[in-house]
């Protein structure tokens, strides 16, 4: 069984920044595209940024020139580094990890809070 387990939210100033990071671990398993994905209450969940195994990357417009995605695949570990953070920006954040272990599926964190705020 594969978990992806998330650190790193918390409560920051506007203008601050944070670092997340997403480890998956488990048992024979291989990671193909790792990422982030926000969610607000009401709303549906967003994409924030996604990294495949090559290190391609692909980020929302309203992150971009904010948010670093990166990976270390020998951690297989995902990170999002959150700069000039902006009260929009609060929010729970999943990770996300499309992985093949018994069977090629989406893998989810439970999720970490990030809030922005004065």
């Amino acid at each position: 069984q594969v978990q992806l387990v998330e650190s790193g939210g918390g409560l920051v100033q506007p203008g601050g920044s944070l670092r997340l990071s997403c480890a998956a671990s488990g048992t024979s398993f291989s990671l193909d595209t790792m990422g982030w994905y926000r969610q607000t209450p009401g709303k549906q969940r967003e994409l924030v940024a996604l990294v495949t195994s090559t290190g391609r990357t692909n980020y929302a417009d309203s992150v971009k020139g904010r948010f670093t995605i990166s990976r270390d695949n020998t951690k297989n570990t995902v990170y999002l580094q959150m700069n000039s953070l902006e009260p929009e920006d609060t929010a729970v954040y999943y990770c996300y990890a499309d992985i093949l272990a018994t069977m090629r599926r989406a893998y989810w964190g439970r999720g970490t809070q990030v809030t922005v705020s004065s």
